[in-house]
């Protein structure tokens, strides 16, 4: 083989393997093409992501609040009426002013009648209305459906149902208000509509 045309196969060879390189180094580089950076990019962002360190809505931790308040006031209301010797103590763990002294009242009236109630009380549908948590005192209104259809007045010595009128309602829309007091979110105001649900 001569010379000459050894030495141009040998630059052919040098320039293509150059080219070869550069256009690996450019891909791995090159403006377009961003699949070798998307992998690395949440890992670096992830660290300092606002959603990590941002406090939670205290509204939505106050609707939340309101709820489990509620739901923990209707088990204490239950064993309130069904222990004729039953206290309020637990009660006010949950309700406070207006709410609490009906209670205290409508079940020491009951008790004093020989009836006690047993059963279950349960609640559908509820909906918080109204949020004010910026006011003196903060305040979280529900609306919810009330069932007491499965709540019965017996004789206390006997068991045996009480005798209800027949038309009673025992699904009916309720409006409550729960205020936040300096030992936790309390029912003060539990009020029967007067529309069944």
């Amino acid at each position: 083989m001569a010379i000459g045309t050894l030495r141009t196969r040998t630059r052919l060879t040098a320039l293509t393997a150059m080219l070869c390189m550069s256009a690996a180094l450019a891909g791995c580089s090159g403006g377009d093409d961003t699949t070798a950076a998307e992998p690395t990019a949440p890992t670096t962002a992830a660290p300092t992501a606002p959603v990590s360190s941002a406090p939670a809505d205290p509204e939505a931790g106050a609707k939340a609040t309101a709820l489990t308040v509620y739901r923990g006031f209707w088990q204490e209301m239950q064993a309130l009426y069904a222990d004729r010797n039953g206290t309020t103590k637990d009660l006010k763990q949950y309700a406070a002013s207006e709410t609490l002294s009906k209670a205290e009242s409508d079940a020491q009236r009951a008790h004093a009648q020989g009836r006690i109630y047993l059963g279950k009380v349960t609640f559908s549908d509820a909906v918080v209305t109204k949020t004010e948590l910026d006011s003196t005192t903060a305040r979280v209104t529900l609306s919810s459906c009330l069932d007491v259809s499965r709540w019965q007045p017996v004789d206390a010595k006997t068991r045996e149902p009480v005798t209800l009128p027949a038309d009673r309602i025992t699904k009916y829309q309720v409006r409550t208000t729960l205020e936040k007091w300096p030992q936790g979110w309390r029912v003060v105001r539990d009020e029967p509509q007067g529309k069944k649900c």
